[in-house]
């Protein structure tokens, strides 16, 4: 037992914590602490860890002229992709039409129910005013844009800025070793995280409202083997090598319904697979403002599924219109919890689509949110990989060492009493 990996342990844990959750959910609701602590221990790292991987990639790998090219291409690769994962759930719904047949009052949607964000207010938001403020919200995006401009003065002051420079290497070694006496609790988190979502909505979480799982989920797997699938076989990536680095963060990111837990991971995994750290540092954490896939996928699915049981025809034209909106207002927001069900709500106020409708969606919303923050993760490490061999870099042969560092003395001991 004690040479069983912990991702072993994480399917564990989804499995027990589905049968758990099921059948004493009284207890299972009482777990939630467990769950919010490893949250809160995973978004420990997010800040230290990206300003150290960022800073020392630009400054020590890296230089600005050359992370110019690799933010222009990762822009242009977001892009594409999240455009194909809009249309091919468009063209989903409208084969599938999962909301024809159930009945949602029509009600006209309150006015400033949700507050809207032009494309002024997005830019604007993306530039931080206090790097400390940034890092306590774990905005993403904000962090990414101070350390890339810090990297950047850094790599201009030369020899100067070597002591921060060195500084910021060892804290990101730091944090990976972090993290890796963190994914020792993953088993118990992801455990606890699974037995308060069933436990809650008990088994019916699972099969209700059906025709719309059933349509997002085969979406989300065409996606994966049709667009993804075809990415992988244009640039080349190894797909054994890149199976074996993301399945960690996937499984985590679909029991926990959390980007944040996976990213720490992905980071680690993706650099070990072979990305630059420069590059991974960079294409990773801002994939999570404008790489969404899965939810680009399912708010589209999801916006379309509310007309239709509200009884609206929409022409093409304006669903076109409609997949616009949703592109726009997708970006920026990867840090708001629940943020999918935020602009799904904007989309419906502004198309005069009934809001209700989020209410029927909410029954299912909680493995809906697995679903797509797992395609989200997936679909940003193979961002990275593809930026990467766009800039001419090749991956190593062979399986990846995914191995942990040691545990403390304490839990080791702990584990193997356990064992």
């Amino acid at each position: 037992m004690k040479k069983l990996n912990v991702t072993f342990w994480i399917f564990f844990g989804l499995a027990a914590g589905i049968l758990v959750g099921g059948y004493f959910p009284d207890f299972a609701k009482k777990l939630a602490p467990i769950s919010n602590i490893f949250l809160h221990l995973i978004k420990s790292i997010i800040a230290p860890l990206l300003f150290g991987t960022l800073v020392y990639g630009i400054a020590g790998v890296g230089d600005t002229k050359s992370m110019g090219r690799i933010g222009l291409k990762s822009i242009i690769y977001f892009e594409v992709v999240t455009t194909a994962a809009l249309f091919l759930g468009l063209g989903m719904v409208n084969l599938v039409k999962p909301g024809v047949g159930l009945v949602i009052a029509t009600a006209k949607a309150p006015s400033g129910a949700v507050p809207k964000q032009d494309f002024a207010q997005i830019l604007e938001h993306v530039f931080p005013t206090s790097i400390i403020d940034s890092m306590a919200r774990g905005d993403v995006l904000q962090i990414v844009v101070f350390s890339f401009l810090f990297g950047a003065a850094c790599a201009a002051i030369g020899t100067k800025a070597t002591p921060v420079v060195k500084f910021c290497e060892s804290l990101a070694e730091v944090m990976f070793h972090y993290t890796g006496y963190v994914m020792y609790l993953a088993p118990f988190g992801v455990f606890a995280a699974v037995c308060v979502t069933v436990g809650t909505n008990g088994f019916g979480v699972l099969v209700q409202l059906s025709k719309l799982v059933g349509t997002v989920f085969a979406s989300l797997v065409i996606f994966i083997v049709l667009v993804l699938g075809i990415v992988v076989a244009i640039f080349r990536i190894p797909l054994g090598r890149f199976f074996q680095a993301v399945k960690q963060p996937f499984i985590i990111a679909f029991s926990t319904a959390s980007s944040e837990a996976a990213l720490p991971l992905a980071l680690e995994n993706m650099e070990k697979f072979g990305v630059p750290k420069h590059i991974v540092a960079f294409v990773l954490p801002t994939g999570y403002s404008f790489n969404l896939d899965g939810t680009t996928l399912y708010l589209s699915v999801a916006a379309l599924f509310v007309a239709q049981a509200a009884g609206s025809h929409m022409p093409f034209g304006e669903q076109l219109i409609m997949m616009l909106t949703l592109m726009l207002t997708s970006k920026g927001v990867a840090g708001v919890p629940r943020a999918s069900m935020v602009i799904l709500m904007g989309t419906l106020a502004t198309f005069n689509l009934p809001l209700e409708g989020i209410t029927v969606i909410l029954g299912v919303d909680a493995i809906l949110d697995m679903a797509r923050t797992s395609v989200n993760v997936l679909g940003n490490c193979l961002a990275s990989a593809v930026v990467a061999k766009w800039e001419g870099y090749q991956f190593p042969q062979g399986s990846v060492d995914l191995s942990l560092p040691p545990a403390p003395p304490v839990l080791a001991r702990s584990l193997e009493h356990t064992a």
